[in-house]
């Protein structure tokens, strides 16, 4: 389509237009052949532009609104809360996206710093966190060196949200040898090569967006299954952020009809396998507690025939000096043929041998595991202890 069939958006001069019209029929082309279609005559694609381009502060309301068929939906409170929330974490997303790793280290030390030193440790919940590390190693670690691991998983997590700020732009498949550094490869590729669905399986160790990344760049392209986020603004920079890649998002809540045809397909799964699953969930030993995982992972990948792997995408050693970023490690932990599984319970023992697998990585990168959640907080037989002492109560 010539450049002079499209209309042009107002307000940028004549070089800038020419360029972003370029680019934009090129992006809508790469599409797909039916996409690029849809969008040949100029005012489709000039309401692409402004979607696009209105869509970066997340302020396209009036267009959403338009598709819905509501007209113009007057403002609320929520709405006011969320666009502001939005609009702080874009402009620390500009902020850190200028500084180099050095400075964004020295920054996360600083606000570990305030973490574990000036704020409350109701707010920081250090004691829950202290629990953890203790009931995980035990006499394993002294009391200094508790206190280390809790400061050092801050400066972790402040990093982590630097680092996927900065990822799209840092990362091309042509420099990761000089980020990435992998374990146990030859393993993991064989798997995602066997023809059969694979659950790439792991938890809040290292940092965990940056894995799936990594998986997107080399061609191999999963349905990510998360949460979405409470602000539609932060959920759509995140989901961006996640599908430019090539990942596909899907929900908790209401995804499981594509999670379904992905399988069915012989499509690969991420998936976060340390969250507490409440009283119905399975119990499995995890870092020297009962904690209760969710079942869905085992009957899914048994219904499906599937290969679990389990694996972490952790940071290694700094090297400010020569390096030119953050340096990861993307490892392969086990991975688990729920074919061959013969037990009386198969659910409970492919639940707790991924468990065990990851425990095995958290043990390596302790000081990168998100200690802060409440991974143990259902206790097995609290309900039943519960439901006997109300029956005692009452006779």
């Amino acid at each position: 389509m010539p450049d002079s069939a499209v209309a042009e958006p107002r307000g940028l001069d004549g070089h800038l237009r020419a360029k972003t019209n370029r680019r934009l029929r090129e992006n809508v082309t790469s599409l797909s052949p039916a996409r690029s279609d849809q969008f040949d005559n100029p005012v489709d694609l000039k309401l692409l532009f402004q979607r696009h381009y209105s869509g970066w502060f997340g302020l396209d309301r009036q267009g959403e609104a338009r598709e819905q068929g509501n007209g113009r939906q007057p403002m609320t409170l929520q709405d006011v809360q969320w666009r502001a929330e939005y609009v702080i974490f874009r402009t620390f997303a500009c902020v850190v996206e200028i500084l180099s790793p050095r400075q964004i280290d020295r920054l996360a030390r600083g606000l570990a710093w305030v973490m574990t030193r000036l704020l409350p440790r109701k707010v920081s919940r250090y004691n829950l966190v202290r629990e953890n590390l203790h009931h995980a190693f035990g006499h394993e670690k002294s009391e200094s060196e508790i206190n280390q691991l809790i400061f050092d998983m801050w400066v972790h997590l402040f990093r982590m949200v630097g680092e996927v700020i900065q990822f799209p732009r840092k990362v091309r498949l042509e420099n990761c040898r000089e980020v990435i550094r992998f374990r146990k490869r030859a393993e993991c590729v064989k798997a995602l090569n066997s023809g059969r669905p694979v659950f790439l399986v792991g938890g809040h160790l290292g940092n965990w967006e940056a894995s799936t990344v990594i998986f997107g760049l080399f061609g191999f392209r999963m349905g990510i299954v998360a949460r979405k986020l409470d602000n539609p603004y932060l959920h759509r920079w995140f989901l961006r952020s996640r599908q430019q890649s090539g990942h596909q998002l899907l929900l908790k809540s209401g995804g499981w009809d594509g999670m379904a045809e992905l399988m069915k397909a012989g499509g690969n799964l991420g998936l976060l396998c340390d969250q507490d699953a409440g009283r119905r969930g399975v119990f499995v030993d995890f870092l020297g507690r009962p904690a209760s995982t969710f079942r869905s992972i085992a009957l899914m990948a048994m219904e499906s025939r599937a290969l679990i792997a389990v694996g972490y995408g952790c940071r290694v050693a700094d090297d400010f000096d020569e390096g030119r970023w953050s340096r990861f490690e993307i490892g392969l932990e086990e991975i688990i043929d729920v074919t061959t599984i013969d037990a009386d319970d198969e659910v409970q023992e492919i639940t707790q041998r991924y468990s065990r697998a990851l425990e095995r990585a958290i043990r390596k990168f302790p000081e990168q595991y998100f200690w802060v959640h409440r991974r143990w907080k259902s206790v097995p037989g609290v309900r039943r202890v519960r439901k006997k002492k109300v029956e005692a109560d009452a006779a």
